[in-house]
């Protein structure tokens, strides 16, 4: 199981993007490569701020990348 209960298509739709790397979405939101190697992990949940950023890079709604898991 992972750190947090939103899971994400971060990685998979960084590669239909051109194998955009992780430093340039990096770039693309303003946060470090750290933090979407932590994303793309499911260690992190992103800010509502940093979903929405993340979404627009790719053109695509917050729901499209981001998804809830409850595991109760």
């Amino acid at each position: 199981m992972t750190g947090t209960p939103i899971a994400n298509q971060i990685r998979r739709l960084r590669f239909e993007h051109g194998e955009m790397t992780q430093q340039a979405l990096a770039d693309a939101c303003k946060v470090t490569r750290q933090t979407i190697l932590a994303l793309e992990a499911g260690r992190y949940a992103p800010s509502l701020e940093l979903a929405f950023r993340i979404a627009r890079v790719f053109g695509v709604g917050v729901e499209d990348v981001f998804r809830w898991e409850d595991h109760r």
